[in-house]
């Protein structure tokens, strides 16, 4: 793949020449594959034109056509698969097999079931809470919704930003992360099959193209999946607008596991949560909290699954990850280990592999301490820590002190310990005895810096509309 991307607005391809283009890097490589163009302010204006353009017909139009649509779209990604998964490798470097499999079907059930969940609106019964006045609630569209992208999982984030808000009636620009465009803008040009011009647009850059973006005054709500600074950054800029906020940011998932846990099982579905896309999910089972009982079983059992976990370029059908996105991500992963104090150790991995591209071992490290940066800081690697506590609520203390809570995970055969765990453990979601799979059917969010709002669910089409109260006299 060698291409020389283009923005999507309006309903088509933008040929503009714009004064400035990035380098498209393949991970797996190193080496330069194509540009994309860094959108400058005419560019948004463009865009943003667009989008407002084209939201009094899409918000009024019924939830059973903008249902229609949303079926069709998933219909033509399942149907372009090849082309969207070719788009997403080149510019990931993940195993291809595992793309087409892992990704492509949640991608159409989550624009499926924001198809279904368009009809499926509620909110309070109409009645007279007033005498002799009725009132009922209409729920609309917000508007013009900017939306920033990240590159961990570019074209299955991307479905999770635009798919409810398209389905609540709102048109979107939407920005891929700088260094994963590719596979963002073949589903604008599918979308533009089905969606009218400008309900969908697209358009590349870097930061200061997501600032001017979400600052821009013809947006209506701003919403970003990405780092803690830049949720900060976009929360700031909103606020000169008193724009609405959504905002899915990091996360640092603690995995509490007990004396009574099945070894086995918990670091079998650990290293995979733990490994899975090269550790570069903002659940990922990274930080292992063990009580004494099980903690030598647990650091060998985690160290025995890194060490014959497969990492390798697209084609190796054996790879579980390939490589880390970009150079600098690579850096920081690689200056976390480096970092660790003598009282922690390296039970594998711990090393930047000898090859072409951004390939970091499978590690884990056991003996890490509450403190450590390693533990305090997401790390966004193929990376799993491994610390002790000294009893079930020692536990439920170490996980909840970091600055995330979007997910974390408790594993026990005890039913009662595992509900009082799941209550006080101060994370967007909670598994019990598993860990990382997620479901369209329930809300995907996190607190404290991990930031606000909800992806997947029906609580992801209320964030993205508003109410209102109508109110009739009916005279007495």
């Amino acid at each position: 793949m060698s291409e020389q991307l283009q923005n999507f607005i309006g309903g088509a391809t933008d040929d503009t020449q714009t004064t400035e283009r990035s380098d498209l890097i393949d991970p797996a490589t190193g080496a330069v594959i194509g540009t994309a163009p860094i959108s400058d302010t005419a560019v948004i204006d463009r865009a943003v034109r667009a989008a407002r353009a084209a939201f009094p017909q899409w918000k009024s139009s019924t939830p059973a056509e903008r249902s229609n649509a949303l079926l069709q779209l998933a219909a033509l990604v399942e149907q372009h698969a090849p082309s969207l998964v070719e788009a997403e490798v080149a510019n990931t470097g993940k195993p291809i097999q595992l793309t087409l499999e892992e990704e492509i079907g949640p991608m159409v059930d989550q624009l499926r079931f924001f198809a279904g969940a368009a009809r499926c609106m509620n909110t309070p019964a109409s009645t007279e809470y007033l005498q002799s006045h009725t009132s009922y609630v209409r729920r609309e569209p917000v508007g013009v919704v900017a939306q920033v992208a990240p590159w961990n999982y570019p074209m299955m984030m991307a479905v999770w930003k635009f798919a409810p808000a398209l389905a609540a009636g709102n048109t979107v620009v939407l920005k891929p992360a700088e260094t994963t465009p590719a596979s963002v803008l073949l589903i604008a040009e599918l979308a533009n099959q089905v969606l009218p011009a400008g309900v969908f647009n697209v358009i590349c850059g870097g930061r200061e193209t997501g600032q001017r973006l979400v600052g821009h005054p013809g947006v209506d709500m701003a919403a970003i999946t990405g780092s803690v600074r830049a949720g900060i950054d976009v929360a700031r800029r909103a606020a000169d607008t008193l724009k609405r906020v959504h905002l899915e940011l990091g996360g640092n998932a603690p995995v509490i596991v007990l004396d009574d846990a099945n070894v086995e099982k918990a670091a079998e579905d650990i290293a995979m949560a733990g490994l899975f896309n090269a550790g570069q999910d903002c659940t990922a089972a990274t930080r292992v909290i063990a009580t004494p009982g099980i903690y030598d079983d647990i650091v060998e059992a985690l160290g025995a699954k890194a060490a014959t976990t497969v990492t390798g370029p697209p084609e190796n059908t054996n790879a579980l990850y390939g490589p880390l996105n970009n150079a600098s991500q690579l850096e920081r992963v690689a200056g976390l280990v480096a970092g660790i104090g003598n009282h922690a150790s390296i039970v594998t991995g711990a090393r930047q592999q000898d090859s072409p591209g951004y390939f970091y071992d499978p590690t884990v490290i056991a003996g890490v301490q509450q403190r450590d940066e390693i533990v305090q800081q997401e790390i966004f690697g193929p990376v799993i820590t491994v610390q002790r506590a000294d009893d079930p609520q020692a536990a439920i203390v170490a996980a909840n002190d970091v600055s995330y809570g979007l997910a974390s995970s408790i594993w026990t055969n005890d039913h009662q310990t595992a509900m009082r765990g799941a209550a006080q453990l101060d994370f967007g979601c909670v598994w019990i005895n598993a860990h990382i799979p997620l479901v369209a059917e329930m809300p995907h969010g996190g607190f404290k810096d991990s930031g606000y709002g909800k992806d997947l669910s029906m609580f992801s089409i209320e964030d993205y509309s508003r109410v209102k109260h109508v109110m009739s006299n009916l005279g007495s």
